[in-house]
């Protein structure tokens, strides 16, 4: 029962230093961003984050070998991973 606890402490002790990393970089993100972005046409610059961001995307896919799943996608699932994706590229623009 001891050693449950302990594994239930580490899960919840890892998944809080996982937020907090995530905090940390969105914020990095934002601060970045504000400074990348000064004389930078903002579109084009949402552009070039946006390649950054498919190649690390696609890196972790290659990386954990999880690339053969494209294909196991179902319909259901690529209509609304498309619409995510559209309704992202749509905040943008607001």
């Amino acid at each position: 029962m001891a050693a449950l606890r302990a594994a239930e402490r580490g899960k919840v002790i890892m998944w809080l230093l996982f937020a907090l990393l995530s905090a940390v970089f969105a914020a990095l993100t934002s601060i970045l961003a504000k400074v990348g972005i000064e004389g930078v046409n903002s579109n084009l610059a949402t552009a070039v984050r946006t390649v950054v961001v498919v190649i690390m995307a696609w890196g972790m896919v290659f990386l954990t070998n999880t690339q053969s799943g494209l294909f196991q996608i179902s319909r259901k699932s690529w209509i609304f991973l498309i619409l995510s994706g559209l309704a992202t590229g749509a905040s943008w623009l607001c």
